[in-house]
């Protein structure tokens, strides 16, 4: 009989699931990491929830690991490279719990308009401060969301129910959607500066992390409510009870935090700052919902091969695996760097398989594609759920093949239709190995490495030689140089560098002379 681990609290219902599958499950709760270690070969799942982290060692250590499960949205705490490196599939429930925290957040606003908690509080005490707690109405008030996926939507429909005015800051929400969902779309300045109330509805990403910051927030309105149910470390929390304190932001509300369980938070005994201790999900419909799920998705992967939600894997069988490797990894750099260069809203996807790449099974290589272009915008996306957030952002998707033709045997054509422009991007394969073989519709044969500085230039003599006297000076090396450019005068660079940058080294690159923009690329 196979066996899972069930390492963290779930609901009991997910045990009925398991043994209706005809598959064993253990509960063994608050195990350290050696502990797992010693018992993690007897199991060909496991099934987690925040609690309990999966480690590089304990996969490692595992001969017969098969699958992961979270059970949330969330995977900070499984090691999802390791996972793949060793055939471990890894999967969650992305929307099991969406209306909760939806519903979490809606309670922080008002509980922050209010001054609910510490109202009741001083009741309690025996007070009747009723004029010490007066607080503010919704209606009318303008509402700024950064970001606005599956939770942000949910979010918005119930604030304008209430009257609220909703202003949205997200690069990957289209006109069309925002007007479908009744949110007007605004740049992040405009939202900062506009907004009487601000919630945080994105990923934890090296782009967002710190989003709301001491320079940002002396930006907002005087007199702005905060309110995060996202993730831990989208406001610099220092910051962000400096502001309070000195009373430029009224006040906050807070269920994420960067380090958890926090105990001793700089937030905790602020009068104006509420915390609860992320309880976003916590209710027993999204606990029952995200339990059933992750344990249909398991038992039907280990019983029939079905992969549902996976973040690191895609509807393969075992036959085409081989032929489909090289172009699954080509695709997926090849999202990833379109991705991270197109910064405005996506209107239009249009993807073209030519030569080899044409005969071959594409269905997985779009979804791999589309994972990459949203991944570093979105959280929880993967090639299983990426199609869909195309069809709820309205984004067109459209697929072509061309079997002859083309300047390489194989080739993976990406052209991206943004508000402003439509560009183009391609990628092949020398020798089964991933070659970039075309940016903003510049020529350039580049292979990609884990990090990459992108550059957009104006071609003039001089320029590369400023460029490697700027990262030498700075101890940075270049491992390889790759160019492009095209008769009117662009031009582009792609750099491999051994050491990271950080963004006091990326000013310096961007004043250069003839620059237009510098990039960091990750993968």
């Amino acid at each position: 009989m196979k066996k899972v681990l069930i390492a963290d609290k779930l609901n009991p219902e997910a045990i009925n699931i398991f043994k209706s599958n005809n598959i064993q499950a253990d509960i063994k709760l608050g195990l350290k990491e050696d502990e797992i270690i010693k018992i993690i070969d007897e199991y060909e799942g496991v099934v987690v929830r925040s609690s309990t982290h999966i480690t590089e060692k304990i996969i490692n250590k595992s001969n017969n690991l098969k699958v992961l499960g979270r059970a949330g949205i969330g995977v900070d705490n499984i090691n999802i490279k390791s996972a793949t490196k060793n055939g471990v599939v890894v999967m969650n429930t992305p929307f099991g719990n969406s209306i909760t925290t939806a519903e979490h957040t809606i309670a922080l606003i008002m509980s922050l308009a209010r001054n609910i908690p510490q109202a009741n509080q001083s009741t309690h005490q025996g007070k009747w401060e009723k004029s010490r707690f007066t607080g503010v109405e919704l209606f009318s008030k303008t509402l700024g969301m950064i970001g606005c996926g599956n939770i942000g939507s949910l979010v918005a429909q119930r604030s304008l129910a209430l009257k609220m005015n909703v202003i949205v800051y997200d690069p990957f929400i289209s006109e069309e959607s925002a007007n479908k969902l009744g949110v007007k779309r605004v740049d992040f300045d405009t939202l900062i500066e506009k907004s009487d109330f601000i919630t945080l509805h994105t990923p934890l990403t090296e782009k967002t992390k710190g989003i709301l910051n001491k320079d940002n927030l002396q930006k907002c309105k005087k007199g702005v409510r905060i309110i995060n149910c996202a993730r831990g470390g989208l406001i610099v929390e220092k910051d962000l009870k400096e502001a309070v304190e000195s009373g430029h932001v009224a006040g906050a509300a807070v269920d994420v935090f960067s380090e958890e369980p926090s105990y001793n938070s700089v937030l905790f005994g602020s009068n104006n700052i509420i915390v609860t201790p992320h309880l976003g999900a916590s209710t027993n419909e999204a606990q029952e919902n995200v339990a059933i799920q992750i344990a249909q998705q398991i038992s039907d992967y280990l019983n029939n091969g079905a992969i549902v939600n996976a973040l690191n894997m895609s509807p393969i069988s075992k036959e085409e695996a081989p032929t489909l490797k090289p172009y699954i990894d080509l695709a997926d750099k090849l999202g990833r760097l379109a991705g991270q260069i197109t910064e405005s809203s996506l209107s239009k996807i249009s993807i073209k398989f030519m030569g080899q790449a044409s005969k071959i099974n594409t269905t997985p290589l779009v979804s791999t594609l589309l994972a990459g272009i949203f991944s570093s915008k979105m959280e929880s996306v993967n090639i299983i759920n990426a199609p869909m957030i195309a069809q709820q952002h309205n984004i067109e998707v459209i697929t072509a093949f061309q079997e002859t033709g083309g300047n390489y045997l194989t080739e993976i054509n990406l052209e991206i239709k943004t508000e402003n422009r439509t560009i183009n991007f391609s990628g092949s394969l020398f020798a089964n190995t991933t070659r970039i073989v075309k940016i903003l519709d510049m020529r350039i044969e580049a292979e990609i490495t884990p990090n990459m500085l992108f550059i957009s230039n104006t071609d003039k003599p001089g320029f590369i030689g400023a460029l490697g006297t700027t990262l030498g000076n700075e101890g940075i090396n270049i491992a390889t140089f790759n160019l492009g450019r095209d008769k009117e005068g662009n031009a582009i660079a792609l750099l491999a560098i051994d050491q990271n940058v950080n963004d006091t080294i990326l000013n310096k690159l961007q004043k250069l002379s003839n620059v237009r923009f510098v990039k960091k690329l990750i993968f």
